[in-house]
C-alpha cells in the first residue's frame, strides 16, 4: 500500500520525517488567525484602555515566540533555525482582528506549522488579554494563506485571504 501520510511509517505508526538528506532552500510561510468580538472589546483595545497593557504588542510577542518554540508544542515538527517571524495585527469592521503571520528560514524542511502556530498563538493571547470583558470572542479560522520551498512547491490559498 502506498504511504499517503508522511508522518506515519509502514505499520501506521506516527515518525518524525528524516529531512538529513534533503538541500536547504528558503522556505516561506503566511498564515492567517482571525478573533471575532463584542465591538466595545475592539474599541477597548484600540483606545489601550485594558487593564493588562498593549494587546497587539503582547500578542505580535506571543506570536514571535511561539513560533521559535513550534517544535514544542507540535510532536512531530523538527526544530527549525528561522531567519525571520513577523507577526502584524490589525481591525477589521468594527469586531474583528485580523492577525497575519510571514516565517521564513533557508533549511531543509516547511515553516508551515511555524506560522500557523505564531497566528495561533498571538490570537489566544488577545483572548487571553480581554476575555475579562467579553468570555464570547471567537478564535477562527486559523489558515495557511501561502507556502513556498520545497519539492511541494508554491501554495497560495485562493480566495480574499491573500498573502
Amino acid at each position: 500500500m502506498e504511504q499517503i501520510f508522511s508522518h506515519l511509517d509502514e505499520g501506521g505508526n506516527a515518525r518524525m520525517v528524516d529531512v538529513g538528506g534533503k538541500e536547504n532552500t528558503l522556505r516561506y510561510a503566511a498564515a492567517q488567525a482571525l478573533v471575532t468580538m463584542e465591538p466595545a472589546t475592539l474599541d477597548a483595545i484600540l483606545a489601550h484602555g485594558l487593564k493588562k497593557g498593549d494587546v497587539f504588542a503582547c500578542a505580535r510577542l506571543a506570536g514571535i515566540t511561539a513560533a521559535k518554540r513550534t517544535a514544542e508544542w507540535i510532536p512531530l515538527c523538527h526544530p527549525i533555525p528561522l531567519d525571520s517571524v513577523e507577526v502584524s495585527l490589525e481591525p477589521l469592521g468594527e469586531n474583528q482582528v485580523r492577525i497575519l503571520s510571514r516565517v521564513r528560514t533557508v533549511w531543509r524542511t516547511g515553516v508551515e506549522m511555524e506560522a500557523m502556530t505564531a497566528a495561533s498563538a498571538a490570537a489566544l493571547t488577545i483572548y487571553d488579554m480581554c476575555k475579562g470583558i467579553d468570555r464570547g470572542m471567537e478564535i477562527g479560522p486559523v489558515v495557511l494563506l501561502e507556502k513556498s520551498g520545497g519539492r511541494s512547491g508554491h501554495f497560495v490559498r485562493d480566495g480574499d485571504g491573500h498573502a
